[in-house]
């Protein structure tokens, strides 16, 4: 037995960020390095577009199902976000969570603020482009959206990025690798947190050491 006994829940990860800013794919490769982490998929009322996967990328709904999911408070969060609905399915989340495994909800910014006053112990992480100028650049090459698309979704970006300090964390997306490693390091240091630490485990050779050592100090302060 360990020293210490830690909460073996597991923990909801919130990543958020504008379109462009690659948070997809830093979720996938930290997924790809911690294969206790689970991400939960999303459903959404958008098309689908030539490069999606159902049930895989999202779990694509008509506007009209969705609609009846949220009267049958089926989502934990949900959110309109230009022209379509996206929300997140609550109920395997706390599955997941109570099994020890982490899950990572990929959320637009009013979705992370509404999880937070649910799960407010939840980790928070803001995943930010370079510059505006790159973001834009991001945006247009992957040729998905009509030029209004683009606009809109510029727009909200630059009203997403004001709202960071929403957040526990930012990592800037300059780098790939570099914004990987930040997010694993992210990660790695929330399993370290002191509050996670349910009990403090001393066996008698432990006890002993320490009566031993006070013994010595008294004797010390003694001469």
């Amino acid at each position: 037995m360990g020293i210490i006994k830690q909460n073996q829940r597991g923990s909801v990860i919130v990543i958020s960020g504008p379109s462009g800013s690659g948070k997809g794919t830093i979720i996938n490769r930290v997924l790809e390095k911690n294969p206790n982490t689970w991400l939960s998929i999303s459903a959404t009322s958008r098309k689908m577009r030539t490069n999606d996967i159902k049930d895989v990328t999202y779990h694509f709904l008509t506007e009209e199902e969705f609609l009846q999911k949220i009267e049958d408070g089926y989502f934990l969060e949900y959110n309109h976000y230009v022209g379509s609905y996206y929300g997140t399915p609550k109920d395997i989340i706390f599955e997941k969570i109570e099994a020890g495994i982490d899950v990572i909800l990929e959320v637009e910014i009013n979705g992370a603020q509404n999880i937070k006053k649910l799960i407010p112990e939840a980790i928070f992480i803001f995943i930010m482009p370079p510059s505006l100028e790159i973001l834009e650049e991001r945006l247009r090459k992957r040729g998905t959206d009509s030029e209004e698309k683009i606009l809109e979704r510029f727009k909200i970006a630059y009203q997403e990025m004001n709202e960071v300090t929403k957040y526990n964390y930012v990592v800037v997306n300059d780098d790939l690798e570099e914004a990987i490693a930040k997010v694993n390091a992210i990660l790695l240091a929330e399993k370290c947190r002191v509050d996670r630490i349910e009990e403090v485990f001393l066996n008698n050779n432990e006890e002993e050491v320490h009566e031993g050592l006070m013994e010595n100090k008294k004797f010390d302060n003694s001469k």
